[in-house]
């Protein structure tokens, strides 16, 4: 399914959904609005807590995006869901090293990576 408005593109596969951002830039409050609507409504649906976020398309990020993804990570993890991040070029996964949020979320380095990590239990 296509998001009206072009900013996120979802595909399921299996009992995974990847969403994908399709905006190189993700600056404006609407924007950032617009996609957490988007990727809070995939993750409300109990049925599918498998949730793969594609920054693939992402040449820059607004620092307010941060926040957003770490509620939905803990939206999702406290459903027992899985959450991952994939895709993230090199200066914006500088900002997720940084802020240490690397070490809170799982980050893959592309869409295949990521969607094998799903199939591997961990067991703690």
């Amino acid at each position: 399914m296509t998001d009206p408005k072009g900013k996120v593109n979802t595909v399921t596969v299996g009992d995974i959904v990847i969403a994908t951002f399709m905006e190189s830039r993700i600056l404006d409050e609407t924007t950032i609005l617009h996609i957490m609507n988007e990727l809070g409504s995939i993750a409300a649906e109990p049925y599918k807590l498998k949730l793969l976020v594609d920054f693939a398309n992402v040449e820059y990020l607004s620092s307010a995006v941060l926040g957003k993804i770490v509620a939905l990570h803990k939206k999702i993890t406290a459903e027992k869901g899985q959450f991952k991040l994939c895709g993230i070029k090199p200066a914006i996964l500088q900002v997720f090293q940084i802020t240490k949020l690397d070490k809170l979320l799982e980050i893959h380095p592309d869409q295949a990576k990521a969607l094998n990590a799903f199939k591997t239990k961990k067991f703690f």
